[in-house]
Formats: C-alpha cells, structure tokens, sequence
C-alpha cells in the first residue's frame, strides 16, 4: 500500500497543470497553496476579462467556466479551497490546517469567511453583471465592492485577533493566511482602507514577505499577461 502522503518530487511524475488567471483571488489561492507544498506546475492562462473562460474549450474541461482548475495525478480538481485540501491531503510539508479539531474549524472558518461571505459578493461575474444587466455605474460598483469587503473584513477582524500571532492563526501559515492573502490585494487595488484592522495587516505582511506568497502574487505572473487558453 502507497503512503497517502508524500513530498512533492520534481521530474518523476507528470508536471501539474493550473488553468489560471493573474488577478482572479481564487487562483492565487492555489497558487500559494502549490508553492508552500513545493509542488511543480504549468500555468495556462484563461483570460477572465476577456471571457476565454466561457469558451466552448475551457467549458469542455471545467463546467463552471471558473478558474482555478487543477491537472493533477489524472484529476482535474476545481475549486479552490477543494483543490488545497486535495494537496494537504496528498504533500508534505507545511500542512494548511491544525490537527486539533477546535483549532481546525477556526481556521476552517476564517477561511471560509473570505471564500464564502466576502469574495463571492466581489468577484468579477458579479460586478459586471451589476453594471451590465443593472446598469450600475462605476461609483455604484465601487460602492457596492467597498461596502461587502469593508463589512466582511471587520467581523474577519474580530475573528481572528483572539488566537492570531504572526499569521492570522498561531505563527505558521494556514488556509485562513491562503485566503487573507488574495483577499487584501483585491482590496487594496479597490482602494478599500485597511488601516483599521491591524490583525489582517500584520497576517498579510508576514505571509507576504514568505517566498511562497510573494511567487504567487499577481505582478509576477507574467505568463499568465501575456498568453491566454
């Protein structure tokens, strides 16, 4: 019987291939969820912006029309949160979240804070569709974007400022950290303040400066700007 874990080992099994789009929150999760297990991979681009997600190609591999979607050990893995525990659950090292079960529904929650409550409200789909079918203008749009993050994030906050240290659970890295991560940048780009949530602000600066993090981050994905699928 094979050991259900292992560490990823570069060269001795096909490459993993992401469907990925730069800026896409969810994308960045995983993203930062390969490089902390040390898990080689192929990005193919999917442009979201320019729609290459509803073409009857990318359809054909992913339904939801969504990024991520994950090649891997012959699966193909989509949702984000769904594909970081298919890689806790298979690598080593640094697992994403604790072996306690109080602590593991802690962190399960602020994770699912973010992936659930906030970024659903502010991903790209919903504010076009504002602005298409509602005819929202762009002042309402960034209303409507800053409100639900700005709403999201306090109780985020509150959450999590208990039990935070370095990260927003304890001093390593966690799915809550994953989450946060993406999250802040998104924020920051819809110049959401963030100054009045130092918990979040010091978990983001700690996971940032982390190689695993700052791989992942948008500005350097360069394949990712200028190929599409």
């Amino acid at each position: 019987m094979t050991n259900p874990r292992r560490r990823a080992q570069h060269g001795r099994m096909p490459r993993a291939i992401l469907y990925d789009y730069f800026r896409s929150s969810a994308a960045y999760r995983v993203r930062i969820a390969l490089n902390l297990k040390g898990v080689d991979y192929e990005q193919r681009p999917v442009n979201l912006a320019e729609g290459a997600q509803k073409s009857p190609e990318y359809h054909a591999l992913n339904p939801q029309n969504f990024v991520p979607m994950l090649e891997i050990d012959g699966h193909r893995l989509t949702q984000s949160l769904a594909i970081c525990d298919y890689l806790d659950a298979n690598f080593d090292p640094n697992p994403f979240v604790p072996r306690d079960p109080a602590d593991r529904s802690h962190v399960l929650a602020l994770a699912l804070a973010v992936a659930c409550d906030i970024h659903p409200l502010n991903n790209l789909r919903v504010l076009k569709y504002l602005t298409g079918t509602f005819d929202v203008g762009e002042d309402g749009k960034d209303q409507w974007y800053r409100h639900w993050v700005t709403e999201g994030l306090t109780a985020l906050e509150e959450l999590a400022k208990p039990r935070a240290g370095a990260f927003l659970f304890g001093d390593t890295p966690t799915l809550a950290d994953i989450c946060l991560v993406p999250q802040l940048y998104n924020a920051r780009r819809f110049s959401v303040p963030i100054v009045q949530f130092p918990t979040l602000r010091r978990a983001d600066e700690t996971a940032s400066a982390h190689e695993a993090f700052a791989a992942a981050h948008p500005d350097r994905q360069v394949a990712a700007r200028q190929e599409t699928v």
